[in-house]
């Protein structure tokens, strides 16, 4: 995806520097609102849009529902306020605003700022700790719904009917990551909306969605090296061959009531004894574990003479006592051996990552992402989980990258417990910048402030 001109100048003005900051990144969105559509017409132009747009950003940020109306408070007394030294708002717009000026503004219009923090996380040479089996990066994909309703909704909503005569409204989104095995941070990726497309009858789904995504997106990715994963909803002969066609790797679960022709294949493999097999023995610090790897090259991935040959692993691990405790399935277009087999299995299993790293933490650890900030009547709900996404990967970068951020991150207790401080310290008193808050915390904390000069 190119970027405008205007855009491409800032990128590469704000990649020279050294490291890729907090005050970086809001300026490179802010860079990007200036493109945002404005459906005024008139002279009603008080708040402009990158306030309102950087005004919504600020709450994801924060945590806090409130921030705004805090911070205009703070502005009445003492003349300043937080969403304008941290957030580079000029005027702080109501919610009501905010919610009518980016009803307009479809979401792709922010995926340029996911592309140029992922490129300052390369070339800080924060995702090597994401390669994975082949040195790729493993990018998960998962659908999770944000919006339900029985009453409100919009001309992107999804909708069910019920044997009842009620309708639900809903909005799904595929959020891609880049995880890794071991690796407790996950990159959040442009996110790829569940929503009715143009010419086509039938409703939009997770699979077809899946499909775009790959499209799109992989003459940007393959670069890196890349295995998509995902669950046995993926296992499907037309996403296995788009992921190859597009020079892309993959792992996915596959499960045996989905994969009729392939599991009878392995059924006949296993009475000839073609099916390999490794066992380990492991100590998980309180009990043995044996775990069981089975693996063959080259099967069919379902009936019929065009059927995609993949190759198959399945791990199983047992309890001395026989008690089976984890049991999965895999396909690849990795040549499998008894050398790699316990590196894909450990690749396909991070694919639950997404899950515990990313939508887990959106939905219970403050971000918020089933609570409708807005719904709107074009884009705005899918506008602002855009947002919100950001803000998630604004404070995994800040994790990796900014060293106070870091100490600070790691001497309180909990995730809660940093945000509950940034939204007391943010509504009490006004900070010249957010390095300025991160060392009044650190002093506070009694953390040797580092030296950045």
């Amino acid at each position: 995806m190119r970027l405008p001109e205007e855009q491409e100048k800032k990128f590469i003005i704000e990649k020279s520097l050294d490291q890729l900051t907090f005050d970086n990144m809001v300026k490179y969105l802010r860079a990007t609102i200036v493109n945002f559509p404005d459906k005024r017409t008139g002279q009603n132009t008080r708040y402009s849009l990158e306030d309102a747009a950087l005004g919504a950003f600020s709450v994801f940020f924060t945590q806090s529902p409130s921030f705004l109306s805090f911070q205009t408070s703070m502005e009445k007394t003492k003349g300043k306020s937080n969403a304008q030294t941290l957030f580079a708002m000029d005027k702080i717009p109501s919610d009501n605003h905010i919610r009518n000026l980016m009803d307009v503004v479809a979401p792709s219009r922010v995926f340029p700022v996911f592309h140029y923090i992922l490129e300052g996380i390369k070339d800080a040479g924060q995702l090597d700790a994401f390669r994975s089996y082949n040195d790729n990066l493993l990018c998960a994909l998962d659908g999770t719904q944000y919006f339900s309703s029985n009453k409100i909704h919009c001309e992107n909503c999804s909708s069910k009917e019920h044997q009842n005569g009620t309708v639900t409204y809903f909005h799904t989104a595929i959020t891609p990551v880049f995880v890794a095995p071991g690796n407790n941070k996950a990159i959040s990726l442009p996110p790829e909306f569940i929503v009715p497309q143009d010419g086509h009858n039938k409703q939009d789904c997770e699979n077809a969605g899946a499909k775009r995504w790959i499209t799109q997106y992989a003459p940007i990715y393959k670069k890196l090296g890349i295995t998509v994963l995902g669950d046995d909803i993926y296992c499907k002969q037309p996403i296995c061959t788009l992921t190859l066609e597009n020079e892309l790797d993959f792992i996915f679960v596959c499960k045996p009531d989905s994969h009729k022709t392939l599991y009878q294949w392995l059924k006949e493999m296993q009475a000839l004894q073609a099916i390999e097999t490794v066992v380990e023995k492991r100590w998980t610090g309180k009990t043995h574990r044996i775990d069981t790897y089975r693996f063959i090259n080259q099967v069919p991935l379902r009936d019929g003479e065009d059927a995609l040959q993949v190759n198959w692993c399945e791990l199983t691990t047992r309890l001395p006592n026989d008690k089976i405790v984890y049991k999965n399935s895999f396909v690849t277009n990795f040549t499998i051996s008894k050398n790699n087999v316990k590196s894909i299995v450990a690749d396909g299993r991070a694919r639950w990552k997404i899950e515990n790293e990313n939508n887990n933490v959106l939905k219970t650890k403050g971000y918020h992402l089933e609570h409708n900030f807005g719904h709107g009547k074009k884009h705005l709900s899918t506008l602002l989980l855009t947002f919100n996404l950001l803000a998630f990967l604004f404070h995994t970068t800040l994790e990796m990258m900014d060293e106070k951020y870091k100490q600070i991150r790691d001497d309180l207790p909990t995730r809660k417990t940093f945000f509950d401080d940034v939204r007391a310290l943010t509504r009490y008193m006004c900070f010249d910048s957010w390095d300025a808050l991160l060392t009044f915390m650190m002093q506070g904390l009694e953390l040797e402030v580092p030296d950045t000069s």
